[in-house]
């Protein structure tokens, strides 16, 4: 009978000592190795060149549901009207203050009434590289088109994304209590999902992931355990000292939110138009892998690719700027 007792409590003992251990790795992971961001890239720096910023609206805020003030910018539709809004969703490290103005100037002076916003953790809105919760981005959404509909109770909106902005318009488009708020979504060379065969390795060189931390924190939260998640996990190839306009890193949280659950996962769930706009010389994507990746779980997502067009080109390039914004200013809500 001593000998099973003390058998047992040897057995708790070496269980207890390995799950000490285990716990012991992933807060070794979670601080190991620092996060390294990847040299300047030069492409998407030399973008914001010969962009017109004298145009760029005023900076607006709106009140946010946790009490937290955002920041967005009101193109008024200039011309004819067209009898539709958009709301824009910027990419990686931006806001709504960077190289985006070239395409939602355009969509402006073609009758489309237009807000660019600040998402949460850049520019003007909240605290720069995280977020509060995941889920908050959508919450964030929510909150801001009950404020445009203060001043347009009844205009359709299309939802355009940028790149991680696409991705994360994509994760609304999917979302049953959002999907309704738009009547189509426009996608500009999304970032599909780290799964996506669109992807090239590091993102051609502009982001750069903590793996070790990342996996750890997958690990913790398999156990249960959400801690940490204010972490940097993600490391951008912006320039020095631009941290005054553009993100450097992101946290967990706010690597996990602003993107897409997955394609596989949210394209069958999408319920109104959508179109994917890309560019064939896209130096963070591959281009010409949208349309069987997409298409293989949704047939009916429309997918056009602009030649010798790269990334930051889909926003900032007159032939993909005057493409884009003509399709969302005169495409009928019901087409892809």
């Amino acid at each position: 009978m001593a000998i099973r007792l003390l058998r047992g409590v040897l057995n708790l003992l070496k269980w207890g000592l390995c799950a000490v251990g285990a716990v012991a790795l992933l807060l070794t992971a979670l601080i190991a190795t620092p996060l390294q961001r990847p040299a300047e890239m030069r492409s998407v720096s030399d973008s914001a060149k010969g962009i017109d910023w004298s145009t760029l609206p005023a900076l607006e805020r709106f009140q946010a549901r946790d009490g937290t003030w955002l920041g967005f910018r009101h193109y008024a539709a200039k011309g004819a009207a067209s009898g539709r809004g958009a709301i824009f969703i910027h990419g990686s490290s931006a806001s709504s203050a960077t190289v985006n103005h070239a395409l939602t100037a355009a969509l402006a002076m073609r009758g489309v009434e237009t807000w660019a916003l600040d998402i949460r953790g850049h520019g003007a809105s909240g605290t720069r590289g995280d977020i509060g919760y995941v889920g908050q981005l959508e919450d964030d959404l929510i909150d801001f088109v009950a404020h445009v509909r203060k001043s347009a109770p009844d205009l359709p909106l299309i939802l355009i994304g940028h790149s991680a902005g696409a991705g994360f318009s994509l994760r609304v488009a999917a979302t049953p209590i959002m999907q309704d708020l738009f009547v189509r979504t426009v996608l500009i060379a999304p970032y599909l999902g780290y799964d996506a065969p669109t992807n090239r390795p590091h993102a051609g060189g502009w982001a750069n992931a903590d793996l070790p931390r990342l996996f750890a924190l997958a690990a913790l939260r398999k156990l249960g355990i959400d801690c940490c998640a204010q972490l940097p996990v993600l490391a951008f190839a912006v320039p020095p000292n631009s941290e005054r306009i553009l993100v450097p890193t992101y946290s967990d949280r706010l690597m996990r939110n602003f993107a897409t659950r997955g394609y596989r996962l949210d394209l069958p769930a999408v319920t109104h138009p959508m179109t994917i706009f890309a560019g064939a010389e896209d130096e963070i994507m591959i281009s010409d892998k949208y349309a069987e990746a997409v298409q293989a779980v949704k047939p009916q997502v429309d997918v056009k690719v602009l030649d010798g067009i790269n990334h930051m080109g889909m926003v900032t390039n007159p032939k993909a700027v005057s493409t884009i914004a003509e399709d969302v200013a005169t495409r009928e809500s019901g087409q892809s």
